[in-house]
């Protein structure tokens, strides 16, 4: 079977989104994105850079004083106006989505309204944000806290999930009274910038929301401007560092939701048909792209051949292909750039002595246009080699066998990361223990990957900090100021 071609008809206009001005003749160039299933252009996307950068940063700021002053259930109604447009628009957000990256469309189908959800839920925050009253003492006075927004928050999100991304921080950021700067990513911009649109026909002011699609150097005018009062960054650890280095310049306050290496426990006593299938989630999901994927699936070695020979058998009969086909769940990986990387690791793992499973094959025919890779999985990894140790972003999994909980846990916290960690067990005792004693910022047990609006979400060590969702999230985006009035 054929890959069908990207879905032309659906794509917004490419152009930069500053107040309510569509922005075509940019500084910064532009870029050929690429649909990931077939390799070809879909478009020319201007790209921002340091004037446009400042033209949406001005725009923000002059914005602030008015939307900070809104009524907040006139803020509240707007929030929930962009939620429901997205449920409205959810078929047109899943071919953007697929589009986007080559996600495959019965996945991207779920994003407009998981972040609909988040749009309405932090709604809800926008009347509620307030302060406290302090105890005094010394001196007779009345003291008291207010939260207050930032100002401008400039926001840079990955090309994996942009449209749930910007549920997840666009939407408290807007609920707390900031005005956004998005830098949505060069490889995947379409999303964002529908959804930029979306916000003017909400009724958003103009400037609050400003979409400005940027490579690194946009990025990085971004980080460095003077007038955003803080950073929100979703991406790698090595271009973490750059935006430290950059939002340095100015002190500015940065978010940080980085990479991980997500341990996968699987414990003897566990639902082994359940545990392999959900084992599979760390390269079926995202076809292995994802930050909190469980791609080091840790199994205790008397089930260890058992777990195996069931997740070989579910790899085997991995329904890949094209993206648009409504019963494929695992597309292309997101660039050829990518791809080559990938199939690198795959042969590096080969050559360290790792007994390859499953896959390890880029596929050819129909799909030899696009940058598809075959789920694979390795087996006997050793737990300091470089696959079992970085994160590899691809359809790759590593099988660490374990002979008790202490080695289990001890092999999960060994590494640099600490987003995600998985945990299969029907023992309850053990599952609260050992959900103790993994540093992770985020534990499932006997699941995966559900990430409720309501709780805390966001990493320890190398997986960055700074936690999105529930209060944790409004509060990622407001900061408190004191008021101290003498009684005396």
């Amino acid at each position: 079977m054929s890959v069908k071609e990207a879905p032309l008809e659906v794509l917004p206009d490419p152009g930069l989104l500053i107040g309510d001005q569509r922005v075509s003749d940019s500084s910064g160039g532009e870029i050929g994105h690429v649909y990931a299933a077939t390799g070809n252009v879909t478009a020319r996307i201007p790209l921002g850079g340091a004037a446009e950068i400042d033209a949406a940063v001005a725009a923000a700021k002059a914005a602030f004083p008015a939307w900070r002053k809104t009524p907040l259930p006139v803020r509240r109604t707007l929030l929930l106006k962009v939620a429901e447009l997205l449920v409205s628009h959810a078929a047109e957000f899943a071919a953007l989505g697929t589009v986007d990256n080559g996600t495959p469309t019965v996945l991207t189908a779920g994003a407009a309204p998981l972040a609909a959800d988040l749009f309405a839920y932090n709604a809800g925050w926008s009347d509620k944000i307030g302060g406290a009253v302090v105890p005094a003492y010394a001196s007779p006075a009345f003291d008291y806290t207010m939260d207050e927004p930032y100002g401008v928050v400039g926001v840079i999100i990955p090309w994996n999930g942009p449209l749930i991304s910007c549920g997840m921080i666009l939407a408290p950021a807007l609920a707390a009274g900031n005005c956004v700067v998005l830098k949505p990513p060069e490889l995947a911009p379409y999303s964002a910038l529908r959804l930029g649109e979306l916000f003017l026909e909400a009724g958003f002011p103009p400037g609050v929301v400003n979409v400005v699609p940027a490579g690194p150097a946009g990025g990085e005018a971004l980080v460095r401007h003077k007038d955003v009062d803080k950073v929100h960054f979703t991406g790698s650890g090595a271009t973490a560092q750059k935006v430290l280095a950059s939002a340095l310049k100015t002190l500015k306050p940065v978010g940080l939701e980085l990479g991980g290496k997500s341990a996968n426990i699987i414990f003897a006593d566990a639902d082994l048909a359940a545990a392999a299938q959900g084992a599979l989630t760390g390269i079926f999901q995202l076809s292995g792209q994802g930050c909190i994927n469980g791609t080091r699936v840790l199994v205790e070695r008397s089930v260890h051949a058992q777990v195996l020979e069931l997740i070989a058998q579910i790899a085997a009969q991995a329904p890949i292909g094209d993206p648009q086909d409504p019963g494929v769940f695992i597309g292309p990986v997101v660039n050829a750039a990518a791809c080559e990387r990938i199939m690198g690791v795959i042969e590096s793992a080969r050559r360290s002595g790792a007994r390859l499973v499953a896959g390890g094959e880029r596929m050819s025919g129909d799909y030899a246009g696009g940058y598809f890779i075959q789920p694979t999985v390795f087996d006997d990894v050793d737990p300091a080699s470089s696959l079992a140790q970085h994160e590899v972003f691809g359809p790759v999994l590593a099988v660490i066998p374990f002979d008790d909980e202490a080695e289990a846990v001890r092999i999960a916290n060994d590494t640099d990361f600490g987003l995600a960690a998985y945990v299969q067990t029907n023992d309850l005792k053990r599952a609260h223990r050992v959900s103790a004693e993994l540093v992770a910022g985020n534990v499932w047990v006997n699941g995966f990957m559900g990430i409720p609006g309501t709780a805390p979400f966001g990493g320890t060590k190398q997986s960055g900090y700074g936690r999105l969702g529930g209060v944790w999230g409004i509060r990622e985006f407001t900061r408190p100021k004191n008021v101290w009035i003498s009684l005396a």
